[in-house]
């Protein structure tokens, strides 16, 4: 049988490598100091924000994709801002599927760092203060460690749960080959051509790419749990 996969396949799967990668290294700058301040603050705004946060685990990605392209649109604040810098409207572009990636993976990335960081409670960085530790440099050299099953299993779920978005890529990015053309999306134009071969080969790599994902999640967690002191 002759390998069906053409470079409209493989440019997709690049494209989409990238984008998960891309849309990892961002959240976990981002999720980090955010799932920082929602496991320690007494604001009056933490349940508001916590709520903002895991809006995109219950909103249906067509609602969220939605009002992104209306929003990066060039009648919306963030199509506004970037025509303005000379960049032109970010729907239909990369950025603008990372931007969509970023929002839509928020919560994938918060909760496990939240949860690790929640997990300590406050008795570590007490220690550290009382060693007249600053707290940033507590921060990094106490919490960040004792996190660290929390940060990988982030950069794990917002790496696997960006390959496989599809609703939100296809509002905001459309279908545009080597430009916003995804695994997700070319599977769609794969079925809707009746190119089921195609789609099979596409499909049952994403399968055993979230499998594998899974498996390595659990191994880590389980050899990060062993070697904590």
């Amino acid at each position: 049988m002759a390998f069906p996969l053409g470079d409209d396949a493989w440019q997709a799967i690049g494209l989409t490598l990238k984008l998960a990668t891309s849309t990892t290294l961002v959240l976990i700058v981002i999720a980090t100091p955010l799932a920082w301040w929602l496991a320690t603050t007494h604001s009056r705004w933490r349940a508001p924000v916590s709520a903002l946060v895991t809006l995109p685990l219950v909103l249906p990605p067509t609602v969220l994709g939605f009002y992104l392209l209306v929003l990066m649109g060039p009648d919306g604040m963030l199509g506004r801002l970037s025509t303005a810098l000379g960049v032109g409207t970010l729907s239909f572009t990369f950025t603008g599927l990372l931007i969509g990636s970023i929002v839509f993976s928020l919560p994938f990335a918060v909760q496990p760092v939240q949860h690790a960081f929640e997990a300590h409670g406050r008795r570590p960085m007490e220690v550290a203060a009382t060693l007249r530790a600053s707290p940033l440099d507590a921060f990094f050299s106490v919490a960040l460690p004792l996190a660290r099953t929390g940060l990988v299993t982030a950069a794990i779920l917002s790496f696997a749960h960006t390959v496989g978005e599809f609703g939100v890529v296809l509002m905001i990015g459309g279908n545009i080959p080597g430009q916003t053309r995804v695994v997700s999306t070319q599977i769609y134009g794969h079925v809707e051509a009746m190119e089921y071969a195609q789609a099979h080969w596409l499909a049952g790599g994403m399968v055993l790419l979230s499998f594998g994902v899974l498996l390595a999640l659990s191994l880590m967690k389980r050899r990060l749990g062993r070697v904590m002191p």
